[in-house]
């Protein structure tokens, strides 16, 4: 078959899936909105499509003059950007692929989708919310329920719950990742120090300045030492990077907490090497493929219970999960292990065996030929 994933970037966490297929013997093309700073293209380049000139038009102004004291503004080209018609109806036309993924409920994925029917393609929307949601029935989610496919795919499955439902067309396709570093390899706290990893872009919701205030306080009890990494390639991300940074240096916490930025995928994967226990403290994160990451070396994770990927972590088996924005929460969850070290190898296996035996390949192209048979019913 032949596939063509449509997305506003090409994510390192499709490289496992892009391999994965093309080692099937499927033929897997990849366009893209626009090449973030950093980008894996070791197994496949994506064909940058780009914005209609209107709506870079449109963007410039509203971002240079309209919100030019909003460093954010800029991301609002995810939700309403849109592509050069012409030019995508007629890059798909010329592709021909058997089945289209098109990624989150957006203008630019309404317009691949309706391009998808008139050329009477099978198509798949993947997004991060949760198998089981709240189901909005109004008007404003029918009609763009209509202008995209009904066929979903989310590597986020949620809780069954009061007011929470599965729709009939939708299926948990999970991150796929490919073991790293088998618990027989690691070395966990060689020289008796608890390596702390944290993974995120530097901006206020990823909670970066509270896991830096709760180490400050567990140092005084454990021997720990945490590194922060993440992006930092805006003058917003700048910002926040430099407010840490104050923090640091005004409690006198530099013998405690590094921070690194913009490492490359080879750097990553040499930072989880030296890691034995993996912290997520961000809000707000419909999903992170981070958890899996840490897990395919063997290390123990705890997330926020609001996080989209928490339905990977399991208190207890391979980490813990704390209550959403809760410091004192956080603590706690970081404290269990820290106290226990034969518990925090323990759970580095438990998470190295749960990437093995549920979050290959395999898994992925199982959930996502159930939604291909699904349209062919």
């Amino acid at each position: 078959m032949k596939f063509l994933y449509v997305a506003p970037r090409y994510h390192t966490n499709q490289i496992p899936i892009m391999e994965g297929l093309k080692g099937q013997g499927h033929q897997v093309s990849f366009f893209s909105h626009y090449a973030g700073k950093i980008e894996d293209y070791s197994c496949l380049t994506p064909e940058i499509i780009g914005y209609s000139p209107l709506f870079l038009l449109v963007n410039k102004l509203y971002v240079h003059i309209f919100h030019k004291k909003n460093a954010l503004a800029g991301d609002w080209k995810l939700r309403f950007g849109f592509p050069p018609i012409i030019k995508m109806y007629r890059r798909i036309k010329k592709e021909h692929p058997d089945v289209v993924i098109i990624r989150e409920r957006s203008i630019y994925s309404v317009i691949t989708y309706l391009i998808c029917r008139v050329l009477r393609l099978q198509t798949i929307l993947y997004n991060q919310s949760p198998v089981y949601e709240n189901v909005k029935r109004d008007t404003a989610h029918r009609i763009i329920k209509k202008l995209t496919p009904k066929v979903r795919m989310t590597p986020v499955m949620g809780t069954p719950g009061e007011g929470k439902e599965k729709e009939p067309y939708v299926f948990f396709v999970p991150f796929v990742m490919e073991p790293a570093c088998g618990p027989e390899e690691k070395r966990y706290c060689p020289d008796g120090t608890v390596r702390i990893f944290t993974v995120g872009k530097y901006e206020k919701r990823k909670n970066l300045l509270m896991i830096a205030r709760v180490v400050k306080q567990l140092r005084m009890v454990y021997n720990i030492h945490l590194t922060i990494t993440g992006e930092c390639t805006s003058k917003a991300q700048q910002n926040y990077y430099d407010m840490i940074q104050k923090y640091i240096q005004e409690n006198n916490l530099e013998d405690w907490i590094t921070l690194r930025r913009n490492l490359s995928r080879k750097e990553m994967d040499q930072a989880y090497q030296e890691t034995d226990l993996f912290v997520l403290p961000s809000t707000m994160e419909p999903a992170s493929i981070s958890q899996l990451e840490a897990m395919a070396f063997s290390i123990p994770v705890i997330c926020s219970d609001s996080n989209g990927s928490a339905c990977y972590v399991e208190n207890g088996h391979n980490g813990y999960l704390f209550k959403d924005n809760e410091e004192e929460s956080l603590k706690e969850a970081m404290e269990k292990i820290l106290k226990d070290t034969e518990l925090l190898m323990k759970m580095g296996r438990n998470g190295y065996k749960d990437v093995k035996e549920k979050y290959q390949f395999e898994n992925y192209y199982e959930g996502i030929c159930k939604c291909i048979c699904c349209q062919e019913e």
